[in-house]
């Protein structure tokens, strides 16, 4: 799986799709909702079932981020599974308050 910037992904077990922003650091496998990703162009497996352990939603516009590996995605789809990098959920980036213009 090799994650470049600008790549897209898809779940195989629900309607998620992330965009890369930030590639990681080494070698990693996304996830989503407990199964690997596959690129957005090719054929999801068939018979793989939504973990209940990742079943948290993914939401269309919202970045998702671990900060150990480097990576960070774009929600581009949203669906039932959940984001996580070699089983390790990520975590949703929150939005940077701006200073105030009086």
């Amino acid at each position: 799986m090799e994650l470049k910037p600008g790549s897209r992904w898809k779940s195989a077990v629900c309607t998620s799709e992330v965009v890369v922003v930030r590639p990681p650091k080494t070698p990693v496998s996304l996830e989503c909702g407990g199964q690997p990703m596959v690129a957005l162009a090719a054929t999801a497996p068939e018979g793989l079932e939504l973990s209940p352990d990742f079943s948290g939603g993914t939401a269309v516009g919202k970045r998702y981020f671990d900060e150990a590996a480097g990576l960070e995605v774009l929600g581009s789809k949203a669906g039932k599974g959940s984001l996580a990098i070699d089983g390790k959920p990520l975590n949703l980036k929150e939005a940077k308050a701006l200073p105030a213009s009086d």
